[in-house]
């Protein structure tokens, strides 16, 4: 007889019901029953890469330019939250594309300008999905993403027993969930391939290296210390294991392929193993990295929910910067040149609701206080990171400046065309955060009512996304940034001989 069917006929070689009641028996066999059918089945938890079939030489990666004048980049980092999430950031991506910036020689929004994606969990999504579409195409996620059913597919209760053997068994739901519905619905087989092009964002997407804790990354960076190649892992697989809740979902497994291959230890990974002053965010990272190529015991890394670590999506251009080469990275030379303002916008979904036990005399009960123990949790550690990255950026602005200034008149034209309102000082550097704490009050308290799940009724989505819209009108920097943009775009177009499109 096979394992499986010995397992399924334990619950004939005992009887139960002389010693349990009835329910409890009824209970148990059921248990067990899932538990033999579950062993049966294998999960399909990856993984997800394969090895590199040429070079992992690691190469610098800059942000993109769109092939305008250069003065305004734009990131976004959308946090974690469920549908939530994604419905928050798309209702700022929505109204940055409503904000013209100007009109000649061609209409241009501030959705034109986003150069930097970064998303976890549920802003993964989002994040991916504007990468992969573009400004043009993104305005289908409502329809396409926001209002389906997803978890149609999905195992979610718990009552369940056989869902209960498999959150035991590390997961309810496998990559033959969520990772075969986005990529049927959105992605269609897409691999990061797609961003190898001049118009696609500098895409991050977040998970967490639970074997190391910390966060991992979707770079060809971490690919190359894998000994593996980014461009052939679905983006359906790196979403879905962005959003890999813990018990929800099981870990997804990606492997490292070396220490045979041709890859050598960049010099900023050098710097962060030995420097003791090294940021120690940056030292953990390095370490994780080296460990994928030299630890011949390590052959397979379990990831799960980027929100683990980076719950607002921040660590990708925390690490770009902190692992730059130059003092512009990774913007490029003529990028440093002609920025003027660079706008960086985080997006938090994270609810911040009243426990009603606040208002009573009785002690809070167990499960009262445990909701109110996780998001004061990751109410910290948003304050934490986003604390962190402003100091990070206001230095990347004076570095970008003091290499502006020292540049001759020779360089600057090389790069700009003219001298013309040239400033070497006049780069500003703005992050913003943006969350429900932004719109006004009553709508705070609806806000704060939607749950952490992948569907949501359409009042609820689109509640979020008029949320989100709200906090980008009322955002002062935001504003203020566009219309140094505006101002300066007018003094171009009045010294302009444009007479039609070109």
């Amino acid at each position: 007889m096979s394992n499986c069917a010995a397992a399924i006929n334990v619950s004939e070689r005992y009887a139960w019901e002389r010693f349990l009641p009835q329910f409890t028996c009824n209970l148990l066999l059921g248990l067990i029953l899932a538990l033999a059918l579950t062993a049966c089945t294998a999960r399909n938890v990856g993984p997800i890469n394969e090895p590199a079939s040429g070079s992992t030489q690691e190469t610098a990666r800059f942000i993109n330019d769109y092939g305008d004048d250069g003065s305004l980049i734009v990131g976004v980092a959308f946090s974690g939250g469920g549908t939530r999430a994604a419905a928050f950031a798309y209702g700022i991506m929505s109204e940055l594309d409503a904000i013209s910036i100007d009109e000649i020689p061609r209409k241009r929004t501030v959705s034109d300008s986003i150069r930097m994606v970064s998303g976890t969990s549920g802003g993964a999504v989002a994040a991916a999905y504007f990468a992969f579409r573009g400004p043009d195409e993104f305005h289908h996620f409502r329809e396409r993403f926001l209002l389906q059913d997803i978890e149609q597919s999905l195992h979610t209760s718990l009552a369940s027993p056989a869902n209960l053997v498999r959150a035991l068994g590390g997961g309810m739901n496998d990559r033959d969930g969520f990772a075969k519905w986005l990529d049927d619905e959105l992605f269609h087989g897409a691999t990061f391939s797609a961003f190898d092009s001049d118009l696609a964002p500098l895409l991050w997407l977040n998970a967490t290296d639970i074997s190391h804790g910390v966060p991992f990354l979707f770079t060809h960076e971490t690919f190359a210390a894998l000994c593996s190649d980014l461009d052939q892992v679905r983006i359906a697989d790196a979403v879905a294991a962005s959003a890999a809740l813990p018990v929800a979902f099981s870990p997804i497994d990606v492997r490292a392929y070396g220490p045979d291959c041709d890859y050598q230890t960049p010099s900023w990974k050098a710097r962060a193993l030995t420097d003791p002053h090294a940021p120690l965010r940056l030292n953990a990272y390095a370490r994780a990295l080296e460990s994928y190529r030299g630890d011949n015991s390590l052959t397979l890394i379990r990831i799960l929910d980027g929100g683990i670590t980076d719950n607002i999506g921040i660590t990708g251009l925390a690490l770009a910067r902190a692992s730059a080469e130059t003092p512009y990275g990774p913007l490029t030379e003529v990028q440093a040149v002609n920025l003027e303002r660079l706008l960086f916008i985080v997006a938090d979904a994270g609810k911040a609701p009243k426990p009603a036990w606040v208002m009573i005399d009785r002690s809070p009960r167990l499960r009262e206080i445990a909701p109110a123990l996780t998001n004061a949790t990751i109410a910290a550690s948003v304050r934490k990171g986003f604390d962190a990255l402003g100091l990070a950026v206001r230095d990347w602005q004076q570095d970008i400046i003091r290499f502006r200034c020292g540049l001759t008149e020779e360089q600057v034209r090389e790069h700009r065309g003219s001298l013309d309102g040239w400033n070497c000082s006049d780069v500003q550097i703005a992050v913003e955060l943006l969350s429900f704490r932004d719109i006004e009050p009553s709508m705070q308290s609806r806000l704060n009512q939607i749950p952490t799940r992948l569907v949501l009724t359409e009042e609820q989505v689109d509640l979020v996304i008029n949320a989100g819209r709200e906090a980008v009108r009322k955002n002062a920097a935001i504003q203020t940034t566009v219309g140094d943009i505006r101002q300066g775009s007018d003094l171009n177009d009045e010294n302009s001989d444009y007479d039609g499109p070109p």
